[in-house]
């Protein structure tokens, strides 16, 4: 027993200080946030278009620029290698999460991040959030990078913020997976058994919009044709830092 107190003595506190200090240190091979430049974007070129795997880029009927859907994108940086001018790449910002889905639309001139903050959220689950985790086909790519946060150096039970077991002692869904058939009926019945008031957190692209599954015969897109969304985490799958930077922003823990 000595031995066990002294070896987690010799531990010290492994808790990340973020907020409260810099967040941790992303790997290398981190891809944040685009960032499109109409300057050098030749018109007509498409060729971020066309080689794009979840068709997430289109051209702005006003300006004519490249326009990133980041609840679409996978982030394979495809975009940013065929471009021959350098008009889009990616950054290092790993503050991606919003609240309206309209605000996961990138292009010249769009802010750093979105807002994540939701009115509801921060007046009745600032200090206080359960969510019930629905894996609705998912990788497990997703579910992991969430489950991560329970551990000792995320630990976002410190804010209040835990996962629980049943969806009748949940605030809310965490919602991972393109909803493949076979689980539709199992997230509406988990939803249904959420008491009100509730929100749902859709993590990861699949959750979003299908992701690499998009418009397969045997999922549905995504969460937003089944429940209602009230925040959107893109990634594929999106960092830890990434989700619980959402979180503590859509409870309003931070701005």
């Amino acid at each position: 027993m000595l031995r066990i107190v002294k070896t987690r003595i010799n531990q010290k506190y492994r808790t990340m200080s973020y907020p409260d200090g810099p967040p941790p240190e992303l790997p290398a091979r981190f891809v944040g946030r685009p960032v499109v430049s109409h300057a050098t974007c030749k018109r007509g070129c498409d060729l971020c278009i066309s080689v794009c795997p979840v068709n997430a880029i289109h051209r702005s009927h006003e300006t004519g620029g490249p326009v990133i859907d980041t609840g679409r994108c996978i982030f394979c940086r495809a975009c940013e290698g065929a471009c021959p001018n350098g008009a889009i790449h990616f950054s290092r910002e790993y503050r991606l999460a919003s609240s309206p889905r309209r605000e996961l639309y990138v292009q010249a001139g769009s802010p750093d991040h979105a807002p994540a903050r939701h009115d509801l959220a921060v007046r009745i689950f600032g200090r206080s959030l359960k969510l019930r985790q629905v894996s609705a086909g998912g990788c497990n790519a997703c579910e992991a990078d969430s489950n991560v946060l329970g551990t000792l150096a995320w630990d976002m039970g410190r804010f209040g913020i835990q996962f629980v077991a049943s969806p009748r002692h949940a605030d809310g869904l965490l919602i991972t997976g393109p909803v493949t058939e076979n689980m539709r009926l199992a997230l509406e019945k988990t939803y249904a058994a959420v008491p009100e008031p509730k929100i749902v957190i859709a993590v990861g692209a699949c959750a979003i919009s299908g992701g690499i599954y998009m418009d397969h015969p045997e999922q549905h897109n995504g969460v937003m044709d089944i429940v209602p969304v009230d925040l959107f985490i893109p990634g594929c799958p999106p960092h830890p830092l990434t989700i619980l930077d959402g979180l503590l922003r859509f409870i309003g823990r931070i701005g």
